[in-house]
């Protein structure tokens, strides 16, 4: 899939984004903290490198890291930025693509890459480009923290849905729901689905409908452990949310010294 056309998906939900969560601060509070816990150590330089409108890195942020955000978004990027000012935090975020981070060399401590948001990269040589490069960017002995969906049980099962998820406004805004949900279409090789992401969102007592539409690689849990292994990273290791908190499956690991 084109990258503008990922970048153009999220540059349309920019805005609505937040919508996805039943408590978008709650989210940002707990993923925070959660990933914080992994990252373990204080005022860690860390870079976002698909931060989306900064639910992660604000959530590290409020833990007092050092975080940079970068987004193949402009719109998301730039959100984020808007968010943490909100919040009074410091957070740099630009518009740029995993597979090519403008920045030297051994900067970070912790690289995350979250929300399922490396399977936006359909190739083995693209993705190995990311893990290249998020490799070049971490310090020895740095961390690499990625989530993705749980994809050895969806390989399995390849639903054709996900549940409704719904948001309540503040009662100060009249306290309107919104309603989330995805259909998916997977592709003859089992592997790749394309994604239609509905927003049903009130519009004077009745429904607007918003659809948008990107593609996944359905990437396995060992396979993608083995990619990290090829571009440099030691000791790869997934850790699951009833463990760690985090709302998705984590790889975890070190960028070697």
């Amino acid at each position: 899939m084109p990258e503008t056309s990922v970048a153009h998906f999220y540059d349309e939900l920019a805005d609505d984004y937040h919508l996805i969560y039943s408590d978008w601060d709650a989210s940002i509070r707990r993923q925070g903290d959660a990933l914080d816990a992994l990252i373990g150590q204080d005022r860690a330089a860390v870079l976002d490198c698909s931060c989306g409108i900064g639910t992660q890195a604000i959530g590290l942020a409020l833990r007092g890291h050092r975080v940079t955000g970068t987004d193949i978004s402009p719109r998301a990027a730039a959100r984020a930025a808007r968010e943490a000012a909100r919040r009074s935090l410091s957070l740099r975020t630009a518009a740029a693509d995993m597979r090519r981070l403008p920045f030297a060399d051994g900067q970070f401590d912790t690289v995350v890459c979250a929300d399922n948001s490396l399977p936006h990269l359909l190739t083995e040589q693209d993705v190995n480009a990311a893990l290249a490069e998020m490799r070049r960017v971490l310090r020895p002995g740095g961390r690499l923290l990625i989530s993705t969906r749980p994809y050895d049980d969806l390989l399995r099962d390849r639903p054709a849905s996900t549940s409704p998820q719904v948001h309540r406004g503040a009662e100060a805004d009249g306290g309107e729901r919104t309603v989330t949900f995805q259909l998916w279409h997977w592709h003859e090789d089992g592997e790749h689905y394309d994604l239609e992401h509905f927003q049903l969102l009130p519009a004077g007592g009745e429904w607007r409908v918003q659809a948008r539409r990107t593609t996944y690689w359905a990437l396995g849990q060992d396979r993608l452990a083995g990619l990290a292994a090829q571009a440099g990273f030691v000791d790869p290791q997934w850790r699951m949310p009833q463990e760690t908190g985090f709302f998705q499956p984590l790889l975890v690991a070190g960028a070697g010294e």
